[in-house]
């Protein structure tokens, strides 16, 4: 049976802490709706109601595009192992890019990350918890080296020039605003 919070719990956090993959979803007024997966250990729960994670490069930027148009935000993690559980978050995102006078005071909360491109400033309005009972056991085996192989043979020059290419709009032609 599914319940219902108006903030975070000590053993929320814990969950939240100790799942390795989250998944965000947004939508924008019209269009795709983006349901995007997490990992690299790139979530911090800053108070009951506050959640930030760090945005690293990626093919596309969809949910950026949407923030900008409807900070609308559902963010679910599951157990993939000890006792089931999902644990659903509804609120209002926010897009912090590095020009942002923001950048600086979020920094301090994460290890430096060469392909960064945002934080994302999470204000958690509605927490549910549900049985998982359909979730399957999965291990966590490791984290992938392919971006950081990927980032030794572009640089960080080209990392600006991915996004220019690749992160400037989403799939429905919506500004990202990655590029200032």
């Amino acid at each position: 049976m599914a319940k219902r919070y108006e903030e975070l719990s000590d053993d929320h956090i814990e969950f939240i802490n100790h799942q390795k993959i989250s998944y965000v979803g947004t939508a924008a007024n019209d269009g795709t709706i983006n349901v995007s997966p997490k990992g690299f250990n790139s979530s911090r729960v800053l108070s009951p109601n506050r959640i930030m994670w760090i945005n690293i490069t990626g093919s596309s930027n969809e949910t950026t595009a949407h923030l900008s148009q409807n900070n609308r935000m559902t963010m679910t993690f599951c157990a993939f192992d000890r006792s089931p559980k999902i644990l659903r978050l509804y609120g209002k995102g926010e897009a912090i890019h590095s020009r942002d006078y923001r950048w600086t005071e979020l920094e301090e909360f994460f290890n430096p990350h060469p392909s960064a491109r945002k934080y994302l400033d999470f204000s958690v309005e509605l927490i549910q918890t549900s049985c998982g009972f359909g979730v399957p056991f999965y291990n966590f085996k490791e984290e992938r080296d392919n971006m950081d192989k990927w980032l030794e043979v572009k640089g960080r020059g080209s990392i600006e020039d991915y996004w220019k290419e690749k992160n400037q709009v989403s799939l429905d032609r919506l500004p990202t605003h990655i590029i200032h």
